[in-house]
């Protein structure tokens, strides 16, 4: 049986066989005329605003004027993963191009890759192998602007609140308690925390401030759920930049900048509308991350397709404790929303790393360690069944699996009565793709969806993020900071308790800790932190060392990525 590999790392890499990189096979991948990919799901020319021949935007015109959607919506989710991920967004580039060639009409929904990861050691998000979305390149860089503008438009909130403390402080600001920082779209840990305002009065108040990564950026959240552009200046204004000498919350509304925030985010809030390598249409839009953010592509994009296409199929990130969890309670809930299957992706390296095998040691057979990781696989199969979705395991294969490994997945699955189907996209393409394309369409033919959601949003925070913790994660229970206490009570006052929670924990482990890993019994989550996130609509809670600006690795892809002597861009994955 011809084995694959996932795009994001070395992992399971054979020395023995020559792969060609992703770039390679994007850049020599024939590509169509967007208007041609537009035509596809009924869209002219008039309906696009074009960047390029390869790209365009999705006026506002088109999405004031949607129907409802009648189209199959699929969520592709993972166990957890290891450092190098488990090949979600290959998968779901795959599966999108495996229904196509099984004459469905289908529409592949994911989010814009930061440049942070794309620098550091993760790679983008743009697939890998021969399931890819194109122009690759544009899409992992700068694309069509939208990660600029979330960054322009959160750090001229940020330039408000500090004129307004400049200015006679007109709000009665209190300056240490300002909780709106700097965004930038980069991993750079020296920019956590800073002093701003040095150098005498002409130059500001001086205070303590720091910068967050643009995906983790409440802006990039509003964008993802807002669906016109007088929802987006309305969430925009609701934002909470920090509280006054009277412990009060003063809002964006307030520094008066939601006005010029949505102005700047006019075009970012349109559909990215590209292709994948097998000429399918894509919507590649919004960017959050799921560890400290909802994980999910925008709204927008998600209904647009559903009222263009029979099948829609998206992804949200990390694993069914992180991304998938606020799918189903963030945005199936402000989407209104009903999912009607749940592909699960899993690995053997994945289900290795899982069971206690380090990332150098994944390429061998290891089947008593894959034995210890099935536990991972069983708890987000539990995670999904929580919410009445019904599931497919995607066994992704990578090129040294060997048969005794995919066999061992698959006999698992079967013994719990899941259905499975290996996934051979990165080496195949949608071909690759076509047996997990059958079973997705025969689970959701049989029906059997009863799509709910995890908690009231009307009960306590403290509720909600137990219910969380117990079952989405397998804790006994929560621990809650003095400090995470009164940040609940004070957001309860202020009459934010009916928000849903996003959790901001690590993707390696079921739990706070990312060293404890396969299934982990015995263990309690501890929040240090609440927000409001109130333009957003939600609560995020901060548990274990979850940062919200990441840094650089020892040895970053951006080491490694430059252009060749015909200006080609080499190096990127």
């Amino acid at each position: 049986m011809p084995v694959i590999t996932d795009k994001k790392s070395d992992i399971g890499k054979s020395p023995r066989k020559k792969v060609p990189s992703d770039i390679e096979i994007a850049q020599n991948a024939p590509i169509k005329p967007i208007t041609e990919i537009a035509g596809q799901i009924g869209l002219r020319e008039k309906d696009l605003e074009l960047y390029g021949r390869y790209k365009a935007k999705i006026s506002h015109e088109v999405l004031n004027k949607k129907t409802a959607g009648g189209g199959r919506l699929i969520l592709v989710t993972a166990i957890s993963a290891t450092p190098a991920g488990v090949g979600k967004s290959t998968v779901s580039v795959g599966l999108a191009q495996a229904l196509k060639r099984l004459g469905k009409k289908a529409m592949l929904c994911l989010r814009e890759p930061s440049l942070g990861p794309c620098m550091g050691i993760k790679g983008g998000a743009a697939g890998g192998g021969y399931s890819q979305v194109i122009p690759m390149e544009d899409i992992n860089l700068h694309f069509t602007g939208d990660m600029h503008a979330v960054t322009t438009a959160h750090n001229l909130l940020s330039a408000m609140v500090d004129n307004s403390l400049h200015q006679g402080n007109p709000l009665s600001l209190d300056p240490r308690r300002i909780s709106w920082p700097r965004a930038m779209d980069m991993n750079d840990r020296s920019l956590r925390n800073i002093v701003v305002g040095l150098g005498g009065p002409l130059n500001g108040v001086t205070r303590e401030d720091g910068f967050i990564i643009t995906v983790a950026s409440e802006v990039m959240a509003i964008l993802c759920l807002s669906t016109t552009l007088a929802e987006l200046e309305e969430r925009l204004g609701k934002i909470i930049v920090g509280y006054n000498f009277n412990k009060e919350p003063v809002r964006a509304k307030d520094i008066q900048a939601a006005g010029a925030m949505s102005a700047l985010l006019r075009e970012a809030l349109m559909p990215n509308l590209v292709q994948t390598l097998e000429g399918g249409p894509a919507l590649v839009h919004g960017g959050p991350f799921a560890n400290i953010s909802h994980g999910c592509n925008s709204l927008a994009a998600t209904k647009l397709s559903l009222s263009l296409a029979d099948y829609v199929i998206t992804e949200a990130g990390f694993g069914a404790d992180l991304g998938a969890e606020k799918f189903f309670n963030i945005k199936c809930r402000y989407g209104k929303l009903s999912p009607d299957c749940v592909v699960l992706v899993a690995s053997v390296p994945a289900l290795k790393y899982q069971g206690g095998v380090p990332v150098e040691g994944l390429a061998k057979e290891n089947l008593e360690a894959l034995v210890a990781g099935m536990a991972n696989l069983d708890k987000h199969i539990e995670n999904i069944q929580h919410h009445g979705v019904p599931v497919v395991v995607a066994i992704n294969r990578y090129l040294n699996d060997t048969p005794a490994e995919i066999d061992m997945i698959a006999d698992h699955c079967g013994r719990l009565g899941t259905e499975s189907a290996v996934s051979e996209v990165w080496e195949k393409g949608g071909e690759g793709g076509e047996s997990l394309a059958r079973s997705v369409c025969s689970t959701i033919d049989k029906g059997g969806a009863n799509f709910r959601f995890l908690y009231d949003v009307e009960e306590k925070i403290t509720a909600k993020i137990e219910t969380i913790a117990r079952k989405m994660y397998g804790a006994e229970g929560v621990e809650y900071t003095t400090g995470a206490r009164r940040q609940i009570q004070n957001i309860e006052k202020f009459g934010l308790g009916n928000l849903p929670v996003c959790m901001a924990k690590t993707q390696f482990s079921l739990s706070d800790n990312p060293l404890l890993l396969g299934r982990p019994k015995g263990f309690d989550i501890t929040v240090r932190e609440v927000r409001p996130s109130a333009g957003a609509g939600f609560i995020v809670a901060l548990t274990g060392d979850i940062m919200v600006m990441p840094g650089l690795p020892k040895d970053p892809a951006a080491a490694r990525i430059g252009l060749d002597k015909k200006g080609r861009i080499y190096g990127l994955f």
